[in-house]
């Protein structure tokens, strides 16, 4: 019964001796309120964002527009189904041998987990990645990144997660009922086989992986960015890179306090196999942290937008008493406002000789 080699009857051992309960009432009504607020949030965000990027389709801003789209549209779906699924097995009294004799719901249960778990700190490495080129390199991102690459980036972002999570059905491996009853994943229960560790540190790795490329990539956009600013007094032209990199690093805040226990906890499994009633409950509170990823990514994009700066902006600098940076500034450019921030930012002939140029047509 307890054989992770047999898909048919994998994880109903767990049933027998569940080492940590869940208060059903309690349980279903904040499952039903996470799930009803993150559909509600990203689909608010996606609203916000497909009007952005129907603005500035042409502009340097739409691959950063269409891979923030995707990844709201990810945690929508990711709140949509998996929320759906818990609210089905509380309200089935968590009886899994009734509903799921041949493990078909366990294994699409633990593929979206995995699935939706990863997929959007794929998509928010990415992003970053995606703004530290357009950045630092913008005229190999104006050339480069446009909407049919990014659309591919997308796609091939997604067949990764979702290869990921279908790595164990394809090694015969199936997802396991966890100890509380109300979910699917990876085995966490005396783990002693190779393969399952092996499942556990992939997922903890790729998931620190892309938060490590977020941190890493936001830095020096951040750091670029800063260099340009007190290099030039132009500051027209830099608001669209100030306004997305405020959001990637607060996407990267919240991804790497959401997921940072449950990515511990996995690779501490993973590592040693104990497992506990302290365990399980730690498993459920990490998982519980996880979710509310989903839940704020979007309003990032709700709160964190040009005109609501404007407006905190007015706010602060009507109760301090200090105006730094003039608000007729914060206004958007297309490609054209990147390149010149490009040509500030590189070394002092250059950017002479691009001063010289009307001097050089006058006297023509």
């Amino acid at each position: 019964m307890n054989s992770s080699k047999s898909p048919g009857l994998a994880g109903f051992g767990v049933l027998k001796n569940t080492t940590c309960h869940t208060e059903k009432r309690i349980s279903v009504f904040f499952s039903i309120i996470f799930m009803t607020v993150g559909i509600l949030s990203n689909s608010l965000a996606i609203v916000i964002l497909m009007k952005a990027y129907q603005r500035f389709k042409q502009k340097s801003k739409a691959s950063f527009l269409l891979l923030a789209s995707g990844l709201v549209v990810t945690d929508l779906f990711g709140h949509l189904i998996n929320g759906a699924i818990a609210v089905f097995v509380y309200a089935s009294d968590k009886d899994w041998i009734r509903f799921n004799q041949s493990n078909i719901l366990c294994s699409v249960f633990g593929i979206c987990m995995v699935f939706f778990g990863l997929c959007p700190l794929f998509l928010g490495s990415v992003m970053a990645v995606e703004r530290c080129i357009g950045v630092t390199k913008p005229i190999f991102h104006s050339t480069k990144m446009t909407s049919r690459h990014v659309k591919m980036m997308l796609t091939m972002v997604c067949l990764f997660a979702v290869l990921i999570a279908l790595l164990p059905i394809l090694r015969f491996r199936a997802y396991q009922i966890q100890a509380s009853r109300t979910w699917c994943f990876y085995k966490t229960e005396h783990v002693e086989d190779w393969e399952d560790r092996f499942y556990l540190l992939l997922f903890s790795c790729l998931g620190f992986l892309a938060l490590a490329i977020s941190f890493l990539c936001n830095a020096v956009t951040g750091i670029t960015l800063l260099r340009v600013k007190f290099k030039s007094q132009q500051r027209q032209g830099r608001s669209h890179h100030f306004e997305m990199i405020i959001q990637l690093l607060a996407i990267m805040c919240v991804s790497c306090i959401c997921w940072s226990p449950f990515l511990v906890t996995m690779a501490r499994i993973g590592i040693s196999e104990g497992h506990s009633k302290k365990t399980c409950e730690t498993i459920l509170f990490a998982l519980r942290m996880a979710t509310w990823n989903q839940i704020l990514d979007p309003w990032v994009y709700i709160l964190l937008r040009k005109a609501v700066l404007k407006n905190l902006y007015k706010i602060m600098s009507g109760c301090c008493g200090v105006h730094v940076i003039n608000l007729h500034m914060w206004e958007l450019s297309s490609i054209k406002n990147s390149l010149k921030v490009a040509a500030i930012s590189e070394s002092p002939a250059s950017s002479k000789q691009i001063n010289l140029q009307p001097l050089s047509s006058m006297g023509q």
